[in-house]
Formats: structure tokens, C-alpha cells, sequence
């Protein structure tokens, strides 16, 4: 409830997805500041609205004085989260171990990483797209082609960008971390539209698809100009919040439009979606391929009557997540990053069910479904707001959390008794459902520890949030694209990798930024003010910019063939734009004084 009354926005979204975090109180009507310019190490006041010292001054004083300053200064309250990081560093480390827990840190930070990398990929995405499936109306090829092809650009676009919208989403939640929102999502679109563009390139020259190329530019660069002007103004209301989000809308009409009017030109109709993807299997499905029952030795060499399986023997076939055959036959270095996923896989194959439609049995797991009511309702209701509605107690008596387990439990048993370990019931789908929601809880929760780590480092060392943004949480969110693309383009995808760099990041800005914005509007405060008062940030808009035009120009003059000379500019590109925004953290480059 806003402070004259009002509904808010954030709070009410907040219930549903748990995406947004506390806005602040602000007298009716006050625009709701977020300051881009986030830590000022050149010593300005930035973040203290007159309420105390900025957090990032606490390195001015005494080594002595380092836990008591995090303590009384309230711009040293993280939002959100299960872990305080700054009375971690400052009050339980002694300063002569400050390096090792900057180290401890460093390899979180890089374990959030891969938390946010394996949840996506291997739960967030799959439940989407058995979701997409079981919202197809018709099996008719026409239909289905085009149902695909809006999979692709909504609910793929969706499961590959979530980790970076749900950390710019979580970074707009606070004023004080803004600047890691913009500094990401726009950090991680030059990187994309060079680094990983260049790379491309230079994997593998290739002669680039025209008319979606110029068309994905064209919109990216609209979002980017939208994105200029707002910063511009210094705010963003809730119209050009709406615009972003319908932008996008837009973005995928034109895609489906723009591909049904070019197959209609070629008169070659609408023909059923083929093998047009190279096959990269996942560790499930060659699991499932070194398994004894998936075929391997020919059907006359199967069981006649092949012996069921018990319940307990399915629950921890399911919930293994090694395949000890993989394992033999990957390298030393696969069987290391392995080790370090199986503890985030057990826990995720624990708490979030997947619907796979691709299965006769769509990955129906009796015992383990019927164990995923419980852990998943308890996992939304202990990471919605960091667990503080789950330990609310009803009438100050019963927790949250313990009425949920009961429930749980309840319908655990029903469900378990009135079906079989052979078949699925017909309401499996809504098991999709349910793993789409658990799987954004864990992505919301690792995103909000990610950017309060970011802060925490960023005062450490004196860093701004943008600086931070457009340096680690770019590269950590845009890693996954970077091997998948260059990978695609090994096995000679090239044009479908180089389309994906411009393709996929449309939607981050769009919906990340809009999104981010909308929720923390409210019904008395419709308006988010956004002051960029560092330098850096419009170095970063000018840099992403000036890359688009750059490559709107560049590869239609080369007739869209682009080699490896391409490539070695855009990645020179980004470097001298890597060196220019550090210039400008540290002061090197500066505005003079008017």
C-alpha cells in the first residue's frame, strides 16, 4: 500500500512473482529517484539525501571504526537478500583478512554465475517451452509454424534473457544499485554486438541473412534512442515504461509478419519445422541415450516384459545428476565444472519439477513430482521477499511456512495415491507451471544476492555500480551466449549465431528496462526520475550506440559478407571502449569544472 492510500505496483506484482523489491517511502506524488550515478569515488554525495555519510566513505576511516559506520549508516542497508555482505566484510572479517574475504567473495559471486546459468538452461527454459506446447491450439502445419516461430521470439527470448532481466529488475528495486540495471544492459549489448558478433566472425566467415539483420538493428537502435532520451530527461513515466514493453510486442509481430510475407513471396507456403538446429544434446537426454532402456541394443534385444520399477528406485534415478558413463569419457576439466554444478543441480532437481513434451512419459517422475508439491510451495514461500512472508505467523501462532507443508503434504499423498509410476495423469502440464514458478524464485533470489554482492564489492573498492554493471554482471549474464553462440557457429551455424546476438538482446533492454521501471511505479507515484549524473553512463549509451551504426553501415557496404576483418574491428571496438569507461572510473577522463 502506497503511502497516500495507493495500491503499489511493486508490492502487488511482488506477491505473484516475488520480482520486486521495496521501494522506499516518498511523500504523494514525489518522483521515485533511482541515481545512476551510484558510487562516486571522487567523493560525491550521491546516495546521502541527507540522511547520513554515503556507504562507500566507510574505507575513509579508521579500520577500528569499519563495523560500527556499517551499522548506524542506513545507505549501508542491503534490500533483499538472505546474506548481509557489508557487516559480513567490515564486522565479522578482521581488516588484515579483508583480501581473503574479498576472495570468498569473488567465488560466490562467480557460483551466483552458474546458479543463474544452470536454472536457466536446464529448468527455467524447458518448463517454458512445455508451457508454449500445451497453449498450441492446433496441430495444423500452418498454425504450428508460426506458433513456433513465436515461441522463439517470446518464450525462448524469455528463458534466455532471464538471469539478465531478472537482475536489472532487481536492481531498479533500489535507487542505489539503478546503475547496475542500465550499466548491464547496456554493457551487455556492447559486448554482444562485438565481442561475441566479432568472434563469430572470425570462428567462421559467413554471409549474414539481410532483411533480419537490418531489421534487428533498425529496433535495437529505437530502443536504445528511447532508452538515450529518458536518461536525457532524467525520467521515465509510466507510458514510455508501457512503450518499452509494447515496443517489444511490436518487435515480435514484425518478426512473424516479416517471415510469413517472405515465405509467401517464395511460394514455398509455410513447411513443418525441420531439423534447421544442430543437435546439442543435454546431459539429460544422453542419460537417457547411455541408459540400458533407451534402445541402445535394438529392440529385439529388449525384455519381453520389461520389470517395473519402484517408486524409491525412480526417486533416486531421478535425482542423480551424474551419469557415470558421461563421466568416464569427458575431460578432466568437463568433470571439474561438473563437481562444481552437482550441488545446484541436486537442489534444483529437488525443488523444481520438468515437463518435458519431447518424452512418451513427459518426464514424469511419480514420487519425485509427488515430493515437488511440497519443496516447490516451500520454496516460494521462503524466497518470496527473502523468506519474510514464509515466517510470518497467522494470529502470531501458526507460520506461514507450516501451513504450507501441511498442505503440501496433503495433496502430496492425494496425488500419489491416485496415480501410477507408468502414466502421467492428464494435469501434468500444470507441473510446468509449477517448475516455471519455482525456477524464477531461484533465479530472483540468486539475482538479488548477485547485485548485493556487486554493491558490497563496489564499496570494497570504490567502484560505481554502472562500472560494476558493464564489467561483471555484462560478462557473468552474457557468458552462457558467448560459448553457445561461438559453439553454433563451429558447427556451422554462423547466421543463426550472429542473428541471435542482435535478436536476443532486443529483448533485454526492452523488457528489462520497462519492466524494471513499471514495478516500481505506483498508484500515487507514476513517474521514475533517473539522474545519470556520472560521465560513464552516457559513455556507455554513446558506445552502444555508435557499435549499432558501426555494424548498420558496415556489413551491408561489405554486401553482408562478413570475414574476419570485421571481426577484428568490432573487437578492437570494445576494447578501446573497455579502456575509455575505466579512463573515466578513475578520473583520468573527466569534465572540467564549469
Amino acid at each position: 500500500v502506497g503511502p497516500a492510500g495507493g495500491l503499489s505496483l511493486a508490492g502487488a506484482l511482488s506477491l505473484v512473482g516475488g520480482l520486486a523489491g521495496d521501494s522506499g517511502v516518498q511523500p504523494a506524488g514525489t518522483p521515485l529517484l533511482l541515481d545512476l550515478g551510484g558510487l562516486d569515488p571522487a567523493g560525491g554525495d550521491a546516495l546521502s539525501h541527507g540522511q547520513g555519510l554515503d556507504c562507500w566513505e566507510v574505507r575513509k576511516h579508521n579500520s577500528s571504526e569499519w563495523c560500527r559506520f556499517i551499522q548506524s549508516n542506513p545507505d549501508c542497508r542491503l534490500e533483499g537478500g538472505f546474506l548481509d555482505y557489508l557487516q559480513g566484510v567490515f564486522c565479522v572479517f578482521p581488516p588484515r583478512l579483508l583480501p581473503l574475504a574479498v576472495t570468498l567473495y569473488a567465488l560466490w559471486l562467480l557460483y551466483l554465475f552458474i546458479i543463474l546459468g544452470v536454472t536457466a538452461e536446464k529448468f527455467f527454459c524447458p518448463n517454458l517451452s512445455a508451457i508454449s506446447t500445451n497453449l498450441k491450439l492446433s496441430h495444423n502445419v500452418a498454425v504450428f509454424s508460426l506458433t513456433s516461430l513465436l515461441h522463439g521470439v517470446t518464450f525462448l527470448a524469455f528463458g534466455n534473457g532471464a538471469p539478465d532481466v531478472f537482475s536489472a529488475v532487481v536492481a531498479f528495486s533500489d535507487p542505489r544499485t539503478a546503475g547496475l540495471a542500465i550499466g548491464a544492459v547496456f554493457g551487455a549489448g556492447v559486448y554482444v554486438t562485438t565481442v561475441v558478433a566479432g568472434g563469430i566472425a572470425l570462428v567462421k566467415p559467413f554471409t549474414a541473412a539481410s532483411r533480419p539483420f537490418l531489421r534487428d538493428v533498425i529496433f535495437y537502435m529505437v530502443a536504445v534512442f528511447l532508452t538515450f532520451l529518458v536518461l536525457y530527461f532524467g525520467r521515465i513515466t509510466l507510458g514510455e515504461a508501457l512503450g518499452y514493453l509494447g515496443l517489444y510486442v511490436f518487435y515480435v509481430f514484425t518478426v512473424v509478419l516479416c517471415t510469413w510475407i517472405h515465405r509467401r513471396q517464395q511460394g514455398e507456403g509455410l513447411p513443418p519445422p525441420g531439423p534447421w538446429e544442430p543437435e546439442m544434446p543435454t546431459d539429460t537426454e544422453e542419460r537417457e541415450s547411455s541408459g540400458v532402456n533407451s534402445g541402445d541394443y535394438g529392440e529385439e534385444y529388449q525384455p519381453l516384459l520389461p520389470s517395473r520399477e519402484t517408486s524409491l528406485h525412480i526417486l533416486t534415478a531421478a535425482l542423480s545428476p551424474l551419469d557415470y558413463r558421461k563421466w568416464r569419457r569427458k575431460p578432466w576439466y568437463w568433470r571439474l565444472f561438473k563437481v562444481l554444478k552437482v550441488p545446484v543441480e541436486l537442489v534444483l532437481l529437488l525443488t523444481v519439477p520438468v515437463v518435458d513434451p519431447d518424452k512418451d512419459d513427459l518426464n514424469w517422475k511419480r514420487p519425485l513430482n509427488c515430493l515437488h508439491i511440497l519443496t516447490s510451495a516451500l520454496l516460494c514461500v521462503l524466497t518470496l521477499k527473502s523468506g519474510t512472508y514464509g515466517l510470518y505467523q497467522i494470529q502470531g501462532i501458526f507460520p506461514v511456512w507450516g501451513l504450507v507443508t501441511l498442505l503440501g503434504s496433503v495433496l502430496a499423498i492425494i496425488i500419489f495415491i491416485t496415480t501410477s509410476n507408468e502414466e502421467p495423469p492428464k494435469y501434468h502440464c500444470v507441473f510446468a507451471f509449477l517448475g516455471f514458478l519455482a525456477s524464477a524464485m531461484w533465479i530472483n533470489a540468486a539475482a538479488t544476492e548477485l547485485v548485493n554482492i556487486l554493491r558490497t564489492l563496489g564499496v570494497i573498492f570504490q567502484l560505481s555500480n554502472t562500472v560494476l554493471g558493464l564489467t561483471l554482471l555484462a560478462w557473468g549474464n552474457s557468458i552462457g551466449d558467448t560459448f553457445s553462440n561461438l559453439t553454433m557457429a563451429r558447427l556451422g551455424y554462423p547466421r543463426m549465431a550472429f542473428s541471435a546476438c542482435f535478436g536476443g538482446i532486443i529483448f533485454n533492454i526492452l523488457v528489462g528496462v520497462g519492466l524494471g521501471c513499471l514495478l516500481q511505479m505506483t498508484s500515487s507515484q507514476l513517474v521514475v526520475k533517473l539522474e545519470p549524473d556520472s560521465l560513464l553512463v552516457w559513455i556507455l549509451a554513446g558506445a552502444l550506440g555508435l557499435s549499432l551504426v558501426f555494424s548498420f553501415v558496415s556489413v551491408p557496404a561489405q554486401c553482408f559478407q562478413l570475414g574476419k576483418a570485421y571481426g577484428i574491428c568490432l573487437i578492437l571496438y570494445y576494447l578501446a571502449f573497455l579502456c575509455l569507461a575505466l579512463l573515466t572510473e578513475f578520473r583520468v577522463i573527466h569534465l572540467s569544472a564549469s
